[in-house]
């Protein structure tokens, strides 16, 4: 399994191949895939904007997440995070998005979402592409393991979609 800095110069690698950049909306890993991105120097050549949008009102004002589909889905859903997918592509220049929202812990949880519980969406090519995925560990294990998990299936989406 390739660590994380690997991933963000794999990625990097095929981003400034396509002359593409890439935008977050982070709201359980609060920035963190945006830093993992930024730790590569030159990131500034694919690396367009973060979002942080912890709150439910930052997802509204920042990416126009409708606060009905919040209301009606919860923070934690694919109605969400896709539409916070597709608001960084919105509200930027990127032309692809990596998006995040879940139950990080240690509490939060229910017993339809308990903590692990993390939505994933990825904004290329006019497509908007959603999964769930239940991290184990305490808080900073699964705001690490989301981290990790959004940039490896970027890489593997980047390297199966034909240019």
């Amino acid at each position: 399994m390739k660590n994380t800095a690997l991933l963000c110069h794999d990625l990097a690698m095929h981003l400034r191949d396509q002359n593409w950049m890439l935008t977050t909306a982070e709201s359980c890993t609060g920035g963190l895939i945006a830093a993992a991105c930024t730790d590569l120097a030159g990131s500034s050549d694919w690396f367009e904007r973060g979002f942080v949008t912890y709150s439910n009102a930052a997802k509204t004002e920042l990416l126009s997440v409708p606060l009905e589909l919040i209301d009606t889905h919860g923070a934690v859903s694919e109605a969400v995070v896709r539409a916070m997918a597709l608001g960084a592509l919105t509200h930027s220049k990127a032309q692809i998005s990596i998006a995040v929202t879940g139950v990080a812990g240690p509490g939060g949880g229910s017993i339809r979402k308990p903590v692990g519980t993390v939505w994933l969406g990825w904004g290329l090519q006019g497509q908007i592409l959603t999964e769930c995925q239940h991290f184990s560990g305490d808080r900073a294990q699964v705001r690490a393991a989301t981290v990790h998990y959004a940039l490896s299936k970027l890489l593997t989406l980047l390297t199966q979609t034909p240019n």
